[in-house]
């Protein structure tokens, strides 16, 4: 079995979910003490997912803050949260197509396997 050590060179298209319950969704000993490994497989698939959306969401805060957030304050005026939006837009437009190249490039290179 592959393990991953960096999550984003295992992941491949993967959609995040939610993960309430994660470790009550492993066999627990009905089948001789034997553990699928398609439904672990498909569980760590899931924990790659969502570790990748969150890493997203993080760095896009952070550069988008850094960008469009000159003096913090108790609320955002419109240059701000205009900024904000378009930042945004901007980083999950250029994620995905990097996401959607690196995916192809992927597939590309197991087809001549």
């Amino acid at each position: 079995m592959r393990v991953c050590v960096h999550v984003r060179r295992c992941q491949e298209g993967s959609t995040p979910v939610e993960m309430d319950g994660f470790g009550s969704e492993f066999p627990a000993g009905g089948s001789g003490g034997k553990v699928d490994t398609g439904t672990i497989m498909e569980q760590v698939k899931v924990q790659i997912a969502v570790a990748n959306a969150q890493e997203l969401l993080q760095r896009m805060t952070d550069k988008c803050f850094k960008k469009c957030i000159g003096k913090p304050g108790s609320t955002l005026d419109n240059s701000e949260q205009k900024c904000i939006a378009m930042c945004m837009d901007r980083y999950m437009d250029a994620w995905n197509t990097v996401s959607r190249t690196y995916n192809s490039r992927l597939q590309r290179e197991r087809a001549r396997m």
